[in-house]
Formats: structure tokens, sequence, C-alpha cells
């Protein structure tokens, strides 16, 4: 059983709530686009394979991912064509929505009408005729609220009724039978509004049903802006906010206010929560090391697995507050908004609106941003996103910016890091911009020129969120990141731990007259001096001064190639940082600040070096599965590997840049 859908028809959200969290994310066969497989909660009783197709307006595609969706429909490589298909459509937009129901249709799909949204109809005292509506379709129609739950249990009732009177033999092949031309078209189109007609039912006053003549004001107000119309009070209300939320202007003042505002409450409404997290591995690690000595075996379990993963995981509730707030956003309707709004500035640089949604995704991960642009048509535009993609600042950098951040701010003035975290942002974006727009300028030679793509967007109404929706999906997304994080950061701590750990792994050193404090910090420093890592390190040493960093610096920069947030693990190996002080952020600030260039009393980090590694950050291209996905999306190593090169050489020249300017006005 397959839920086809426009995009924000409330399609996913239905899924979401039958399967539970009872399914898997895959591929199309032989293709990258995703879509989600599961099965029905246990409190169902249907027993049948429940898949999320990606949204369509129409089995007429438009993009990537709705070719490989429409032609799956149709004969999917493993499944075949589905039994039954749950069409949501949502009844305020009937007309535009009753398209997809009809070519599924005449394309001989068995289907049940799921209409969502009921309750924005409701407000504006209409109401939908379902069993007109199912008698002129010839097929159930069913009310629902996939967030509350409300009319599910009736559309499973009519899917096993379906099921059980179903005769698989005697069904018709599916096949493509719908409008091929413009005159089909405008001939289903005016049946559509006809069927809108019929079944749209007023519950107040037969007079305020829209009409011609309200329709042509209606077109009219397109052509004079200062015409009037009249509407009922909600859509009074939606053009009142939309009147400053569009605005040329005040809308962008609004957009980016709301932009800094999420970006700030990242790094104030985690604060608690960090230190809480923070001071139980600190714990364990403290205890682990009572617990099994201080010997190798105690130090690999404790800074080795503890301290490495708990310094990456301390940071999970900036993460976790990053999808709420985008989640929140998205379900009030205003992140359409945005994108409307950013479609102006982006076609400055060859972008348009449908980049800004992949933009905005790659604040938490470029993975499924870069996936996500699949619904640009625009060859050229979609190329030039996934290039731009990685410079936004994923989730993968806030552990990096909230340490870095940590030890350049006064401890009386911490507030001011939600500040700075913003302005990080902030950069990285207009970053991008410029980048892109140098690029697209240069297209000719880069990406074979295309016109740039129109961009339509409907936009939803604004709803009040269901936080138990957002909730469950801030969770599903968060519990994604670990997945995918959590055995890359294991892997490479233990890695990196034997690296700084061997081969002197007991250095012999003179205990007389030390305490048991000094001896230890003496083993570490041997210890440490004398490794592959420091072998490796000053190997890369010469690279590593023009910007005022060490081969201990160079090494960690080299393990987050794999993924960035491993880079704090790193320093915290390297440097050996122990749990004497109140938490691990803190230990590893303290690490730092006592750290000197090697040989000499000069400080390793410095204000100019912190701000220094905040833009190699920035600009790096630093996430081995980032270039994977980013190689599959551009079908080819061009694109990889000029962001790997233009990347990584803008990191390296800005670093420089920033840290010997600084240095030399005396920000030392």
């Amino acid at each position: 059983m397959t839920l086809v859908g426009p995009p924000n028809s409330g399609k996913t959200t239905l899924f979401n709530y039958l399967s539970g969290n009872n399914f898997k994310t895959v591929n199309y066969p032989g293709a990258t686009v995703e879509y989600s497989l599961g099965k029905f909660q246990s409190k169902f009783s249907l027993k049948a394979i429940l898949l999320d197709s990606p949204g369509i307006v129409s089995l007429i595609p438009n993009s990537p991912d709705e070719v490989v969706a429409v032609k799956s429909l149709y004969s999917h490589p493993e499944l075949g064509p589905p039994d039954l298909i749950i069409v949501t459509v949502d009844a305020s937009q009937l007309s535009r929505h009753l398209l997809l129901v009809s070519q599924l249709k005449k394309s001989n799909f068995r289907i049940v009408i799921a209409l969502t949204m009921v309750d924005i109809l409701q407000r504006k005292k209409l109401a939908i005729d379902t069993i007109k509506l199912g008698e002129l379709f010839s097929c159930d129609v069913v009310k629902i609220d996939g967030r509350s739950g409300k009319g599910v249990d009736n559309l499973i009732s009519k899917v096993e009724n379906i099921f059980s009177s179903m005769n698989h033999k005697s069904t018709e092949s599916t096949r493509a039978n719908f409008c091929n031309d413009t005159n089909d078209l405008i001939d289903t189109f005016n049946k559509i509004e006809k069927i809108e007609a019929e079944v749209l039912i007023n519950l107040v006053d037969p007079s305020q049903l829209p009409n011609i003549s309200k329709a042509n004001k209606q077109l009219r107000i397109l052509i004079d802006p200062k015409s009037k119309i009249e509407c009922n009070k909600i859509d009074a209300r939606t053009l009142k906010i939309d009147r400053i939320l569009l605005h040329r202007i005040w809308g962008l003042v609004t957009f980016f206010a709301v932009m800094t505002l999420t970006f700030t409450s990242i790094f104030w409404l985690a604060e608690p929560l960090i230190s809480v997290v923070d001071s139980l591995f600190s714990l364990l690690s403290s205890e682990s090391l009572k617990l099994f000595g201080y010997g190798w075996f105690g130090d690999l379990v404790a800074n080795g697995i503890i301290s490495g993963t708990g310094s990456i995981l301390v940071f999970v509730p900036q993460i976790i507050i990053l999808f709420l707030i985008l989640g929140l956003l998205e379900d009030t309707g205003y992140l359409a908004r945005g994108a409307m709004l950013i479609d102006k500035p982006l076609s400055k640089i060859g972008l348009n609106g449908k980049s800004f949604v992949p933009m905005l995704s790659g604040f938490a991960c470029a993975i499924p941003a870069i996936l996500a642009t699949r619904t640009i048509p625009n060859r050229r535009e979609r190329l030039l996103t996934i290039f731009i993609i990685p410079l936004m600042s994923c989730s993968a950098r806030l552990p990096v910016y909230a340490l870095l951040l940590a030890f350049i701010l006064p401890s009386d003035k911490s507030w001011l890091g939600g500040f700075l975290l913003a302005s990080i942002y902030i950069f990285s974006i207009v970053a991008s911009a410029i980048i892109a727009g140098i690029i697209n300028k240069l297209r000719n030679k880069l990406i074979k020129e295309e016109d740039n793509s129109s961009f339509i967007l409907e936009l939803p109404a604004y709803r009040i969120p269901k936080f138990k929706v957002v909730i469950h999906n801030t969770i599903t997304s968060t519990t994604s990141y670990l997945r995918k994080a959590g055995p890359v950061i294991l892997t490479l701590s233990l890695f990196l731990w034997m690296l700084t750990s061997f081969p002197n792994i007991n250095p012999s050193i003179d205990k007389t007259g030390l305490t048991k404090d000094e001896i230890l910090n003496l083993t570490k420093a041997e210890r440490l001096s004398t490794s592959y890592a420091a072998d490796l390190g000053k190997i890369i040493q010469p690279i590593m001064t023009p910007i005022g960093m060490d081969w201990r610096v160079g090494v960690s920069l080299i393990a987050a190639f794999a993924a960035r947030e491993v880079f704090v693990s790193s320093l915290a190996l390297i440097f050996k940082v122990t749990s004497d002080e109140t938490t691990l952020q803190n230990s590893i600030v303290s690490a730092m600040r006592n750290a000197t260039v090697e040989d000499t009393e000069q400080k390793l980090f410095t204000a100019s070096t912190i701000i220094g590694l905040i833009i190699y950050f920035i600009f790096a291209m630093q996430c081995l599965s980032t270039i994977a996905v980013s190689r599959k999306e551009s079908g080819g190593w061009r694109i990889p590997i000029l962001q790997i090169l233009i990347f990584t050489a803008a990191a390296y020249v800005f670093t420089f840049i920033s840290v010997n300017g600084l240095r030399a006005l005396g920000w030392d």
C-alpha cells in the first residue's frame, strides 16, 4: 500500500502516525531517491507493507525524484504496483489536488482519498460532501487528521474492507491514461472545478460561496494591487500577516531576525543541558580510572572511549534544539514563506526559491540537504545548489564552534556566545552566496548553461504546530544523526587513542621526588611525544606553521576529515584531557589554554588561532559522506573534486590571512 499526495498535504504525517517508529528509509533500486518503507503499528490489525513515496502534484514528473517516484508507482522494481493507494488531499486546496486523484483513477489504481486540513476549511465555514465526492470518483473518502489521529480508525476500516473484497487476478493493469495535451488538461481542470462546486458545502450562507464575480475580483487584484476583495476573517488575517512577512523589506528583516533568534537560542537554551551531560561523562571518566587503574586499559576506557564519545554527545542538546526550532517553523507554515521571500535574492546568484529548503536543511546535515536538491528541475540550479550546500554550517560543526567559542568568551559574558554563533551562521550564508555568484558568472565553463527556472509555490495556511508531531520528528532526526555519527566517532576515537599512545605505551621516566599527578602528566607527555601521531604530525608541521598551529592541531584536522565533530574528541585525546576539572568541556578548554608550542613558552591557542580555526571549519570540505553523496547526486566526480579543491584552498588561505592579520593588529 502506497501513500501518495502533493507536498504539504499531510502525507508523511499520516505515514508516521500509521507506522509509528516501525519504518526504515531506503533507496529506490537503481536510484538515489529515498522513500520510507514500514509496517502498520501493532494497534492496527492491518498486515501490509506501507510505502511513503516522495510528494508529487501530478503523474507528469517535473524533477528527478518525481521521475523515479512515478515510474516506481506504476511498477516498483521489487514490490510491483501497489494493491491500494491512499491519496492525501488538502481539503483547503481541493481543486488543485484532485488533478492527481483524477490521474490515478484513469490509470486504474485502487485508491482511497484521505482528506486532510479539514480544520482549515471549517474555519472558513465550509465543508466537503465526502459521500458525493466518493461517488464522483468511485472510491472511499475519509476525513482525517494525521497529527492527532482523528478519523484514522475510519480510514483503516475502509482499507480493511477493500483488502477483504480484493480480487488480485481481476484487477486491470495500471497504465498512464490521462491528459497528455493542452486541450485534455483544460478539459480535466473544468471537470475538477465542477466536482469541487458539487461537493463543497457552505456552512453559513450560500451567498458566501466562491462565485465567478468573486473570482474576477481576485484576478483583478493581480492587475491592480490597490483593489479590494471580500474575504472571510481567516483569509483577512492571513493577508494581514503576509503583508508583513512577505514584504520586500520588512519581510527580509523579519526573516533574518527569526534566523538570528534561532541560532542564538541554540547556544542559550542548550547551555544548562550541556552542563548536566558534561558532568555525567566527566564523572564516568573519573570513576573508570579509579575502577580500572591508571594503566593502559584504564586510559583506553576513560580517555579513549568515554571522553572521546562524551565530548561529542555533550553537544546533543544543541542539535536537538536546532531540529526542534526548524520543525516548529516548518509546521507553522513560515518556512514556505521564507522560500518565497528569498527567491529574488537567490535569483541574483543563479538560483531560486527551490534552493532555499535544501540550503536550510544544510544547517542540520549536508547529506539530506543534497538529496533534497532532487526537487529542483533545472540541472544548472541543482548542481550549483549541491556545490554550495557544504558551506552551510551543519550540526556537525556545532560541537567545534561551541568549544572554540568557549575558549575566547570571558566567563562573565557567556551570553555573547549566542550572538557569535549567529554571526558564524550568517557569515557562512554570505560566503556561500558570494561563491555561488562567482560560479554563476563562470557557469558556461563549469556547468552547461540553462535558463533560470521559475519558482511557483503554494503557500500553506498558518497553523498552530502540533508539538507531539514536532517532538517526534526531532527525536527521529537526532537519533538518525547519532546512528550516522556515533560509530564513526567511536571508531576514530579508538584509532586516535592508539596513534597517541603507541608504540611507547609505558614510557620509562625518572619518578624520583615526583608526586602522583606529576608522574601521570609526565607519562602522558612522554607517551605523546614518542607516539605514531607525533611522527605523522611532524610531517605536516611545515603546513601548519604559517597558520600559527602545530602538528597536534594538524592531526586533529586530519581526523576531522572523516567527520568534523571528531575534531573535539581528537583534541581531548591528543592533549590527554583528564576529568580533574568540573566538566569535559572545561577540561578541554583548560588544556588548550595551557598548551604551548613545543620547546617554547609561546601559547599554542590564542584569540587569532581560535578565530582562524572557526574560519577554517566554515570553508573546509571535511566530511567523507558529503563527498560521496555529492558524487552520486551530481552524476560524477567533477563537482566533489572541485568542492574539495576550492573549499580546502579557501579554508587555508582565509585562515592564513585571518591569523596573521589579527596578530599584526595585536589580537594575541
